[in-house]
């Protein structure tokens, strides 16, 4: 398929080539963990192509991610980000589920993302599926407001050597990827990769310390066809950057010397997929290490072996029943380096477990009822049931209407329930022994479809119920602190993208994200962390982007991307509005060179954090060279 080229040739260079049908047409797998087309998703998902990520000029993952206008993606230093979808966000966001080639890159110890260590060679991704909703039924705890599936080519899709060498003032990197065949009709990817971050600066001049770099490589093999597929893929990375102020915790009070963090992980994923009795039977394990030293606050070395079964099956006319299960465990490791703060117990081994079923039912040729459901367990709280329902109406081949409740939890971290100030009694906070999970009812309206012959739309409104969220209580005794689940709230919102083919040499992008979060403590509750300022205040109400995608003559394309982000009240951070540009021409059918220019329009804006510590974002040019050797 064009989408899946790894350097396509001139006439499928660029989406603008690729009839708003065959855009419909691209295959996905996060609605329903089975092949579908796109325009056949009961769901809110938005899909970065290999070429838009190629035509942004995106180095790292995180910012490939700016192109879903259905995240809220903020850069909080640099290469560390705070991404969500439909708010929550902070520097501990947790409610979204990211997976890179079926491995969850979930950490137990916040129940959200480091993204500073989260990255691919991004010439060697297929796509990446953005899905915001719920996901829990078939994805698991945690995917309450989104998932975000990367997903790489295959290794015979990356035959030969690519070279790529990016540079400019704020980063510097290089990649280098190799493909070649195996016996037996099998092919191997080789790859190495290179990133280099240099210091910022906050508001006033001063230097931020979040200067930094990462090397890492892997290896993806494949084999087979039709019948056994086999898939291996393994990652390893070291690397380290500044720790900037204030801290990554933060004590009223107190104040720390932060010293450089230092970031090492390696991963083996497996994955054998087959027919079986007239289904389609797939096995995945993997095995994942993760070290992350953080003076003087921790030292956490996590061990994560995860296997997982899933049987997609027709057993009767009409139905399709997707059967799964898998299992976790982990073993963390925790130590402190100051007396003020700890994570007891310092070793601590758990388990997860989960049980799913979801049944897609045609009730007739234009109407098809989803029913789902997961029991998922974990050491915290027990059992939590993950139920779902879906309704989608396809009157014609181009449009498509449909709706959904879904009840799904966040369960509780490490985060929650074993930090302890300081290390020893009598403790001023005394971790959440009795944190009980983070609750969520969504009810989902959406459509899709090609509502003119040049023009393609998605919009969902959604709105969702949500119980027993954390805050910081004030214990009996009043002279300790608890983490407990004393608020609640709604937040209701809509989201929107749609694509115009223009001419046939231009095509442009739109999306709108609009929220209205309202946020309470509950009765009985003795918040003390202003929970409720700070949930509400870190939700932009609204952001917007626009995209334009020219194919001008002798092999020349020309990018622009506008994008508009509201305010937050808390960290109060000022609306902004950034612009960049990429020009790119092709040097004979192997080489690309391009310019970037980022932050086109303003000088610097900040994105997250207090004033004081804040990172400003600056304008940047960035010079670019991709080359390919067959």
């Amino acid at each position: 398929m064009p989408l899946a080229l790894p350097w396509p040739a001139r006439a499928q260079s660029s989406l603008v080539y690729l009839s708003l049908e065959e855009l419909g047409n691209v295959t996905i797998t996060s609605a329903a963990r089975r092949e579908q087309h796109l325009a056949d998703a009961p769901a809110s998902i938005f899909v970065i192509t290999a070429d838009d990520i190629r035509r942004s000029g995106a180095t790292r993952l995180p910012e490939a991610l700016r192109l879903a206008p259905n995240l809220q993606v903020s850069e909080v230093y640099a290469g560390g980000y705070n991404i969500t979808a439909r708010g929550f966000n902070a520097n501990s966001a947790n409610k979204l589920l990211v997976l890179i080639d079926g491995r969850s890159v979930y950490s137990p110890l916040f129940a959200g993302v480091f993204w500073d260590v989260q990255d691919v060679v991004l010439e060697d991704v297929e796509r990446i599926e953005v899905a915001s909703g719920p996901g829990s039924t078939l994805w698991g705890v945690n995917a309450v407001n989104g998932v975000i599936n990367v997903i790489t080519r295959s290794a015979a899709d990356t035959q030969g050597t690519l070279a790529s060498v990016s540079g400019g003032r704020r980063e510097r990197s290089a990649a280098l990827r190799h493909g070649l065949g195996l016996p037996g009709g099998g092919a191997l990817r080789l790859y190495v990769k290179r990133s280099d971050l240099s210091a910022t600066e906050t508001a006033a001049g001063a230097p931020v310390a979040d200067a930094g770099h990462m090397l890492q490589g892997g290896l993806r093999a494949d084999w087979g066809g039709t019948g056994d597929r086999f898939t291996v893929v393994g990652n390893a990375y070291r690397g380290n950057h500044g720790q900037p102020k204030p801290g990554t915790i933060v004590i009223n009070g107190a104040s720390f010397a932060l010293d450089t963090i230092r970031l090492s992980g390696a991963n083996l994923l497996a994955r054998w997929e087959t027919t079986l009795a007239g289904g389609e039977l797939s096995v995945q394990g993997y095995l994942d290490r993760t070290a992350r030293v953080t003076p003087p606050f921790f030292d956490d070395t996590l061990t994560t072996a995860d296997v997982e079964l899933q049987y997609t099956l027709r057993p009767a006319r009409g139905h399709t029943l997707v059967l799964g299960g898998e299992l976790r465990r982990s073993r963390d490791r925790v130590e402190h380096g100051s007396p003020m703060f700890a994570i007891l117990p310092e070793r601590l081994n758990q388990a997860w477990s989960s049980l799913f079923a979801q049944d897609e039912i045609a009730l007739t040729d234009e109407l098809q009822l989803t029913l789902g459901a997961r029991v998922e367990r974990n050491d915290y709280t027990g059992s939590e049931f993950l139920p779902s329902l879906r309704l989608a109406w396809k009157p014609s081949r181009d449009h498509l209407w449909w709706a959904s409740v879904t009840d799904t939890v966040r369960a509780p971290s490490r985060f929650d329930r074993d930090v302890y100030i300081p290390d020893r009694p009598p403790y001023l906070l005394g971790g959440g022994p009795d944190f009980r999970s983070e609750t969520a009812r969504v009810l989902e309206l959406g459509y899709r479809g090609q509502v003119l012959p040049a023009v393609t739309l998605s919009a969902t409104a959604f709105h969702a119920d949500y119980d027993q969220l954390r805050t910081q209580e004030l214990a009996a005794s009043r002279t300790s602190l608890y983490f407990g689940n004393g608020m609640k709230g709604r937040v209701s919102g809509v989201e929107a993208w749609g694509i115009v083919q223009a001419a046939p040499w231009l095509r442009l992008y739109g999306g709108i994200a609009l929220l209205h979060p309202n946020m309470a403590l509950k009765p009985g509750s003795h918040d003390t962390g202003g929970s409720v300022a700070a949930t509400e205040g870190a939700m932009p109400r609204r952001q917007w982007q626009l995209r334009a995608a020219f194919d001008l003559p002798r092999e020349t394309a020309l990018d622009l991307m506008l994008r508009r982000v509201g305010e937050l009240a808390a960290p109060a951070v000022p609306a902004y509005t950034t612009a960049d540009l990429r020009l790119a021409s092709r040097l004979g059918a192997d080489t690309e060179i391009a310019l970037l220019c980022q932050n086109l329009f303003d000088r610097a804006h900040g994105e997250f954090t207090a004033v004081e510590t804040r990172t400003q974002l600056r304008r940047n040019l960035m010079l670019q060279l991709h080359m390919r050797y067959r």
